[in-house]
């Protein structure tokens, strides 16, 4: 069950806009709203969900607005907050900007809006790319043609029929981020990889795919335990994927929206050999002069290369003076953010650098901050993936038969990358 109401408010509670869905609830209610936000906001005890009576609130803020949903029966509670979110993105794509002026020169728009993403308290299309298609920013299309697109009748309602492609070609990243903790003793205390699979399809018709990956429980449920395989952790698909397909053989099948999306996400909570090593030894002299010498090694195949790497080296708030010596790379000051970056814009695999930091200090000694800020690595690795996640097939089947090579690529790059000094 979902909502009775929708409300759009100006920042002093005024009604701009609503819609009653279900016609089970007194819709003057609203008035007392804004009274309750604030009492909750004089106790300190803000929530994004207000009982009143037998009615509830659940609610968002976006610049000076409220988008508020009522309802009386129990209702799915992530439900009604991914629809008033998904509201907020399709006023911004329809009006790039939401605030009281767009809603105000938007009225109609908005009615005809609210009219199809929502049927008697039950979110419908809210598919951004399907809406426009039929209701356009001048508002007058839906007399031209009030048939609505094949997508909202449809069950893929992601996609639109008749789309056509002189070329036709998919484009397939895997991208893996690495987060990684290691303390000043050198022990790894987090190591986690986050993946995702994103996609770019230019293609025609309903096209139907199918992708294999190297995954650890289909292998061993096909007699394939001892191949090179990937255990995938918390996966999430995109709504086109089936999900009652993947769960009952593993395949991954799919009609793909049209353009760029995100087909899946997952994460390995796994030991990850630090990709990048880095050392540091921190000389201080008498409170005068402050030295570095730090020391970076890929730990990586000799075949693969890091681009853009950026070590992030934190210094004492009053250094100044700074003197730079490189085997490899380019530093720069940055005393904004206290830190050395180190610059390295190829840093191949099995290779080792040093760079050399001087600089002076005030004679007053600054009070030590606690803590040292660790030194944060940044970096980009094209061609390779740290779990060792492969794409064996991207299937493309569509009735008129025609062919299209899928390019895939593979990226690491670093996420929460830390290293703790001493």
């Amino acid at each position: 069950m979902s909502a009775s109401a929708v409300y759009v408010l100006d920042v002093k509670g005024k009604v701009m806009i609503c819609r009653n869905y279900r016609g089970d609830i007194d819709m003057s209610v609203i008035d007392k709203f804004m009274p309750l936000v604030m009492e909750k906001e004089e106790e300190g005890n803000m929530t994004p969900i207000i009982q009143y009576g037998n009615t509830a609130f659940f609610y968002t803020k976006y610049n000076n607005l409220y988008l508020v949903a009522t309802s009386k029966k129990n209702a799915n509670v992530a439900l009604v907050f991914s629809f008033l979110h998904k509201l907020v993105q399709i006023f911004m794509e329809y009006f790039k900007e939401l605030e009281e002026e767009s809603i105000r020169d938007n009225f109609v728009l908005i009615y005809e809006l609210l009219d199809e993403v929502m049927d008697f308290g039950f979110p419908q299309t809210t598919d951004s790319k399907i809406l426009q298609e039929y209701i356009t920013v001048d508002g007058h299309k839906l007399e031209i043609a009030p048939r609505p697109p094949m997508a909202v009748t449809n069950a893929v309602s992601w996609r639109s029929e008749g789309i056509k492609y002189r070329k036709n070609e998919v484009f397939l990243d895997v991208v893996e981020s690495v987060n990684l903790l290691v303390s000043a003793n050198s022990n790894v205390l987090r190591s986690e990889i986050v993946g995702c699979i994103k996609m770019r399809v230019y293609l025609s018709g309903m096209p139907e795919l199918r992708l294999g990956l190297n995954d650890k429980v289909l292998f061993e449920s096909t007699g394939r335990g001892k191949s090179k395989s990937v255990e995938l952790e918390d996966v999430k698909f995109h709504q086109c994927v089936r999900l009652p397909r993947f769960e009952n053989d593993r395949t991954i099948s799919f009609v793909p929206p049209d353009g760029e999306f995100e087909l899946m996400s997952y994460r390995l909570t796994t030991h990850v050999k630090p990709l990048i090593w880095v050392e540091s030894v921190i000389e201080r002299h008498a409170h005068s002069r402050v030295e570095y010498m730090i020391k970076a090694k890929s730990q990586f195949k000799r075949r693969s290369t890091a681009n853009n790497v950026e070590i992030v080296i934190p210094v004492p708030t009053d250094a100044d003076s700074p003197k730079f010596k490189t085997t490899f790379g380019s530093c720069k000051y940055v005393p904004e953010s206290n830190a050395v970056i180190w610059t390295i814009k190829s840093f191949p695999g099995g290779k080792e650098y040093l760079m050399r930091a001087h600089f002076s200090l005030p004679s007053v000694e600054a009070e030590d901050v606690d803590g040292k800020p660790p030194i944060e690595v940044k970096f980009e690795i094209p061609y390779f993936t740290v779990s060792g996640i492969q794409v064996r097939y991207l299937k493309i089947i569509e009735k008129s038969g025609y062919q299209a090579l899928p390019l895939v690529r593979y990226i690491t790059q670093n996420g929460d990358y830390q290293l703790r000094t001493n």
